[in-house]
């Protein structure tokens, strides 16, 4: 009596149909540990531990786990593909959490799925990545993957809390041209932070290949996107806050202002220190965590169309009795 009594609250809980707290729990476990997932696999690559396990999907030919003989290499990276599957399973959860509401909230059990499926195919990625003994242009793509997954996740975040319905443009044109500038510009100074890495000190162990590219060169045309994303930046924060009615832009804007300028802080501290693996490795999940924040300024420059409407209809109203 007591176990079925258990059962239907379980179910509910997990499967809710609405948004609950469990919901939104979910939401933040998913930005976060594919988050979390760039610091282990940073710490792979930075520590030389790519071919910690030989093979994959099994550490050796005859293991699925590392071997004593194989020391902290084959742990670390070990431990890398162990954390694919807790993010399996959060994905799972999230997506468990919307389920019942495809019929009312579509884009959710969409955007977890996905998640899901991106996370599956980064494993794959990264089995190619040890097969092709870390080929700087795979372990480039392995980055990428999970930057989007980061950008995936923190759109579903952003649903979760977001109001149901049609949505439509809430700041100026020209604002909405800025932030997607900011965007690209955000893009190019992760995709040459990555070309960088391939080229450096830290693209794996002194066996694994590197891309050709001059480190010292290309550590400068990597501030160049990073010093206008921050130009951008400051001309968003500063139109946020005359925009004050516009739902979490300002809290947005200034959330991606600050992770550029710890971001910053980093790279000049990392490239005048000799490239110490611990400044390098939070570099790399500051660059994904910039991804996320400038999704969620992205998300905010739509509001849904009564809260957008209203303000307008008051001022026709004022308009028209003056």
């Amino acid at each position: 009596m007591s176990q079925a009594r258990i059962r239907p609250g379980l179910i509910e809980t997990i499967m809710p149909i609405t948004i609950t707290r469990w919901t939104r729990v979910m939401g933040w476990l998913l930005v976060i540990t594919n988050i979390g997932i760039v610091g282990t696999g940073g710490l792979v690559r930075l520590t030389g531990s790519g071919m910690g396990c030989e093979t994959w999907p099994y550490c050796t030919e005859d293991s699925l786990v590392p071997t004593p003989e194989m020391g902290v290499h084959g742990l670390i990276e070990f431990g890398n593909r162990t954390l694919t599957g807790v993010l399996v399973v959060v994905a799972l959860l999230a997506f468990l959490s919307v389920v019942r509401l495809r019929r009312i909230r579509r884009e959710l059990p969409v955007l977890s799925f996905l998640v899901g499926l991106g996370i599956i195919v980064q494993a794959v990625v990264g089995g190619i990545t040890v097969w092709l003994h870390l080929h700087p242009s795979i372990v480039g793509l392995h980055y990428l993957i999970s930057a989007a997954l980061v950008a995936v996740a923190t759109v579903f975040l952003v649903r979760v809390y977001a109001t149901p319905g049609p949505r439509v443009r809430a700041v100026p044109l020209g604002y909405a041209i800025a932030a997607h500038l900011t965007t690209l510009a955000v893009t190019v100074t992760v995709v040459v932070g990555i070309l960088l890495t391939g080229a450096g000190p830290h693209a794996g162990d002194e066996a694994a290949a590197r891309n050709g590219l001059d480190p010292i060169f290309w550590q400068h045309v990597h501030s160049w996107p990073a010093y206008v994303t921050l130009a951008l930046t400051l001309v968003l924060v500063v139109g946020a806050l005359r925009m004050p009615t516009v739902a979490g832009l300002r809290r947005w804007t200034t959330l991606l202002l600050g992770v550029e300028l710890v971001q910053i802080a980093v790279g000049l501290w990392q490239a005048r220190t000799g490239l110490p693996i611990a400044l390098v490795n939070i570099h790399m999940v500051l660059a994904v965590t910039l991804v996320a924040a400038m999704v969620a300024v992205v998300m905010a420059l739509k509001a849904p169309v009564p809260l957008v409407s209203a303000p307008l209809e008051r001022e026709a109203a004022h308009t028209d009795a003056s």
